[in-house]
């Protein structure tokens, strides 16, 4: 017994270094842009809007105990991050009062990559509900840098020391013409646009001193049980392993191919920047192919928290989450689907483990992290 006690205590202490050396190298902030995806209460810092359910209960019930404006019912993938860098939960970047010294969330809901003008342009503008673009987000972040840094040496300095997430971005720009009734060819010739945004909006912050920096990809929407709900197809539009719509989940799988090969063009020409690429794509089909690997029931795509009616993915557009009518499930942690359009608590755990540590990101954040 004793060879075993040593290399017990051997490996403790192997792991009491390891823990030691993690919290000397935390991020000294994190600054996030996106949309509903990581918002975390950017619409409500000046009260709740009578026109937006996702503020209302049984919004935030798992975590919070209350609705904070996060589209989930706990935290997202940007608060599993910062909980595990030991930095506080970032406040949205229009909260009153707030400091943004070790962060600030600019991520809104109904954000595109794209701005108003290119949808206007297409006459895309009724189905478009671009509340703060990437570039918008960009210039609520130049304008907050004097509250966090006086100088432009001090702001690079902080920064190189921080973590960017700049996005998710895309679905609410293909969304667009997707729920105008447009042919998908006219989402797919949208790819380019957008993906050279995000790739503007990373190359911005990396000129401004930003050296650690997360690029998201799109969700396979065609796994989402608003997708299944108001798209129904033909047989053979379904995968058949999946059950996922075949066609949204080739626009989200060559959004994504395109966005890794801008990140790889960006790293070519920033080599002293660390770039992630983040997938969301994979493990939300992994949660529709091996939902019990994750603890989620096996069953259709349906939402934890809607209303039946509609069809038989527990979506109703006329009994949203937090509508009249709607209600959520019992056990949120055994679904992956929160409402029908956003994740729940438990799945963006996944997600969020799968980014820090693999396999769900290029490089893993923990592995490509700087040594400060």
């Amino acid at each position: 017994m004793k060879p075993l006690i040593h290399i017990s205590l051997f490996l403790l202490f192997l792991s009491s270094i390891f823990c030691f050396s993690f919290a000397a190298e935390k991020y000294a902030a994190i600054f996030n842009f996106g949309d509903s995806l990581t918002d975390v209460g950017n619409l409500c810092v000046d009260g709740i809007p009578s026109y937006l359910a996702t503020a209302r209960w049984p919004y935030g019930m798992t975590y919070f105990g209350y609705p904070t404006g996060r589209c989930s019912d706990g935290r997202l993938v940007i608060d599993f991050i910062a909980q595990a860098f030991g930095l506080p939960l970032l406040p949205p970047s229009k909260a009153k009062n707030a400091t943004f010294r070790r962060g600030a969330n600019f991520a809104i809901t109904g954000a595109t990559a794209l701005d108003m003008s290119f949808f206007e342009a297409r006459g895309l503008s009724k189905t478009v509900w671009n509340s703060g673009s990437l570039h918008t987000q960009l210039q609520w972040f130049e304008e907050m840098k004097p509250s966090i840094c006086s100088s432009p040496q001090e702001c690079k300095g902080l920064f190189g020391r921080s973590l960017f997430i700049v996005g998710e971005f895309g679905g609410n720009d293909y969304n667009s013409p997707l729920f105008a009734g447009r042919d998908m060819m006219e989402a797919h010739t949208m790819i380019p646009h957008v993906v050279e945004s995000i790739s503007s909006a990373v190359e911005k912050l990396i000129e401004q001193g930003a050296l650690d920096l997360v690029v998201p990809g799109v969700f396979p929407n065609g796994c989402s049980p608003v997708f299944l709900t108001l798209f129904k197809s033909k047989e053979d539009g379904y995968g058949p392993q999946s059950g996922c719509l075949r066609k949204f989940n080739t626009l989200a799988w060559v959004h994504n191919s395109m966005l890794q090969r801008a990140v790889r063009r960006l790293r070519e020409k920033y080599p002293a920047a660390r770039i992630v690429y983040a997938d969301y794509y994979t493990p939300v089909v992994q949660f529709m192919l091996h939902p019990e690997n994750f603890g989620f029931h096996r069953q259709l795509p349906k939402a934890c928290c809607g209303a039946a009616g509609q069809d038989i993915y527990n979506f109703n557009l006329t009994a949203k989450c937090g509508d009249p009518g709607a209600e959520a499930c019992e056990q949120p942690a055994k679904h992956w689907s929160w409402d029908g359009i956003h994740l729940t608590e438990a799945a963006y755990g996944f997600i969020a483990k799968g980014w820090l540590n693999g396999p769900y990101a290029d490089p893993p954040i923990m592995t490509s992290q700087h040594p400060y």
